[in-house]
């Protein structure tokens, strides 16, 4: 029968057998009973024991990643003096865990509960080891795997682990528990989930052994939503489909369908970065076909402002700082990184080029990459998390705490760029200019840090052999492994930063932190973007125009009664403020006056500078990466008081303004009406038309008869330029 436990002050379970038949206990382990008992107390949490330096002498390994090191601090460090056979009970490590003598970390184990007397009698028993030939803990489960739950409503998680030999155990009582939202959906450590008063989502994350299962919880918005007005929802694709299911769970409805004016300049501002001409927005607006907006996201696939575009982005990720490794070896990353996006290079092999880079760093681009990483421990990272979505920079020094990976994994990983090779002078900042060879070189090879063992070239999961060739680089066998149809994580995060890009918040954010403990807000849809990406080639074009071609993509961010609280679901769109170059480009194209670049070609747009070390005060302003922090600062969305500031105030816009140069002086030359410029202006601005107020309250600046035409035209510019509609992309 079931007995229930007091631990702690909280419910556990126990089987215990009836009548205590006086049949055998099994025997106690570390592994298997002792380490998890550690793990669910916290004393090998960061702040106690498993910090780095441990705690008041005893350390312990972070989430306990490494046995042995842990069995030796117990029953052999300091003299064995923290657990004595002979007493067990005399044993420290029960005194200060059950705080029979004074322990920083409080009580953690009640001395009449289980825990305490299992590790008691593990130390009875001699402190023993899981033995060798023990069956291993191959994957853990929890039920129920979903649940919907009423606000306020609790149940129970049950978590059972599964062995090598294919027996299971329910290890409840000794998992640990977190969720992803406590506000929505709270869970404590027996794994009893309770929802909170409001409607929401959480996925409750359960642990065992470093091991993870997921239960995605739902709390529903209160009342009812009809099938038949989920079924009016316009269904363009496959991206639809899983997005209103995930709507039906939560009882969420879709916001209204954007119209044509916004979509307009959505779709520019997302595709090539920059805003429509008052001609393309007049031509869109005006054409009555079916397929307007399917045509106009192919025209603007063909743009070469597309290239410079997403070639940004991927600068953002790659670009070293000049200072460092040379000028021309950025500029030539540079030009590689945008010719790849003009040729629309499938992904895969753009991957593929990055991570088996050879050759000058003059002529090819991405050897520059392995001038500024120049260690495997450095660019071993960097390749998981821009390539994988795998964050693997804590399991640099311990095992990762809120994934499975380990030390030996990374140290594995960072095998397959031990033997690349360099020739030329080196780095020498602030000044770096000499050229650089990467080549394969005969041999190389890497140390665990704790053990000193040399570790083979070994993928994260699978296989991906290395030949045995002594001319073969191992990076090929990494890029093969990495790009195979079968490595799940490399579609999903293109997949999902390129929905990210477009749709303001990735369905796993960050959109390069794909973990269990990260969960996505939709994963059917995840994997079918990822599917998709895959079965196309690796076509980035192809995975932007499926998301813009969606009904999803086409919604208005105007929230309605059942999704303004709505922020990861998608039920409409989510707003964004430009890209520092995107805004800047913006104000130029509608001033008329474009702006000039050090170290770059006259007229060129922001979009198209090589570095971010070209000084401009304004993209600096509006967040671009800085490279020469330490570290390197990473671009911001946020919003800040100072931006509203300098669209107000800054000396470089107005010169644009005002310049003799520029549209304003234009318009006020010619021979056009108010309401034409008024009209000209919002299309510039907006890509739409003005509505009977805005176009009243607008051409009356032209009826003031103390305030010259140009004036007119300056002042209303000026207002549009400061509004929000201007800077942020809805």
């Amino acid at each position: 029968m079931m007995m229930r436990f007091a631990i702690l002050g909280l419910a556990m379970f126990a089987a215990v057998e009836a009548a205590q038949a006086g049949e055998p206990k099994a025997p106690i382990t570390f592994e298997r009973d002792v380490e998890p008992i550690l793990t669910r107390a916290g004393c090998n949490s960061g702040p106690c024991h498993g910090k780095a330096s441990g705690q008041n002498g005893f350390m312990l390994s972070l989430q306990g990643f490494d046995p042995t090191f842990d069995h030796i601090a117990i029953a052999r460090e300091a003299g064995g003096r923290r657990v004595l056979r002979s007493a067990p009970e005399q044993s420290l490590l029960l005194q200060k865990a059950a705080a029979h003598v004074p322990h920083g970390g409080g009580r953690k184990l009640d001395p009449d509960g289980p825990f305490y007397e299992t590790i008691r009698r593990w130390i009875a028993d001699g402190l023993p080891r899981t033995p060798a030939d023990a069956p291993k803990l191959v994957r853990v489960s929890v039920e129920p795997t979903e649940r919907a739950l009423k606000p306020e409503e609790s149940f129970d998680l049950r978590v059972t682990a599964h062995f090598s030999d294919g027996s299971s155990e329910d290890v409840t009582p000794l998992a640990t528990f977190g969720s992803s939202e406590a506000t929505a959906v709270a869970v404590d450590a027996n794994g009893r989930a309770r929802a909170g008063k409001l409607a929401g989502e959480a996925t409750i994350s359960a642990r065992y052994e470093g091991l993870f299962a997921n239960c995605d919880v739902f709390v529903p918005l209160a009342g009812e939503v009809s099938e038949s007005e989920y079924a009016a929802f316009p269904r363009a694709n496959f991206i639809d489909d899983l997005a209103l299911a995930k709507w039906k769970k939560l009882g969420l409805t879709p916001s209204a369908v954007a119209g044509d004016a916004t979509f307009l300049r959505r779709a520019h501002l997302d595709v090539i970065g920059r805003l429509p001409t008052p001609d393309e927005a007049r031509a869109f607006l005006d054409d009555p076909a079916p397929d307007r907006r399917a045509r106009l996201v192919d025209r603007l696939l063909q743009r070469p402002e597309y290239a410079d575009h997403w070639a940004t982005k991927w600068m953002d990720l790659l670009r070293p700082n000049p200072y460092r490794v040379g000028i021309k070896a950025v500029f030539n990353l540079d030009g590689w990184i945008r010719e790849a996006f003009r040729k629309n290079l499938p992904y895969d092999e753009f991957a593929r080029r990055i991570v088996a880079a050879r050759g000058s760093t003059f002529e090819q681009g991405p050897g520059t990459i392995f001038r500024d990483h120049r260690e495997p421990i450095e660019i071993a990272p960097v390749v998981g998390q821009l390539f994988l979505g795998i964050r693997l920079d804590c399991a640099k020094c311990h095992h990762h705490p809120f994934e499975s990976w380990s030390q030996d994994q990374f140290y594995e990983f960072a095998a397959f760029f031990t033997r690349v090779g360099r020739k030329g002078t080196g780095l020498s900042p602030p000044i770096s200019g000499s050229e650089e060879i990467v080549f394969t070189a005969k041999s190389g090879s890497i140390k665990h840090p704790l053990t000193g063992a040399v570790l083979p070239p070994k993928p994260l999961f699978g296989e991906a052999p290395v030949s045995d060739d002594p001319e073969a680089d191992p990076r090929e066998a990494l890029a093969r492994w990495m790009t195979a149809p079968e490595n799940r994580y490399f579609a999903k995060v293109m997949a999902n930063r390129v929905w990210g890009d477009l749709m303001g918040v990735g369905i796993v954010d960050p959109v390069d932190d794909i973990r269990a403990t990260n969960p996505p807000s939709n994963g059917p849809l995840l994997e079918a973007l990822a599917d998709d990406f895959r079965g196309h080639g690796y076509d980035v074009k192809h995975l932007i125009r499926a998301i813009t071609a969606s009904t999803v993509y086409a919604l208005s961010s105007e929230p309605n009664g059942r999704n303004v609280a709505d922020v990861r679901n998608f039920s409409r769109h989510y707003r964004q403020r430009l890209r520092a170059e995107t805004l800047l480009d913006a104000v130029g194209d509608v001033t008329g006056v474009p702006d000039s670049f050090d170290a770059s070609p006259p007229r060129s747009r922001a979009a198209a500078t090589w570095t971010n070390r070209i000084p401009s005060l304004f993209l600096d302003t509006f967040g671009r990466p800085d490279a020469n922090q330490d570290p390197p600062c990473e671009r911001t969305s946020d919003t800040a008081v100072v931006q509203a500031l300098h669209l107000m105030n800054s000396p470089g816009v107005h010169e644009k303004l005002t310049s003799d140069e520029g549209r304003v002086a234009a318009m006020a030359k010619g021979d056009a009406t108010p309401k034409a410029i008024v009209e000209e202006l919002f299309l510039l601005a907006y890509a739409r038309r003005p509505d009977a107020e805005e176009a009243e309250v607008a051409e009356a600046l032209f009826r003031d008869p103390q305030k010259p035409r140009r004036a007119a035209v300056e002042d209303l510019l000026w207002a549009l330029l400061n509004s929000p509609e201007f800077v942020f992309k809805d």
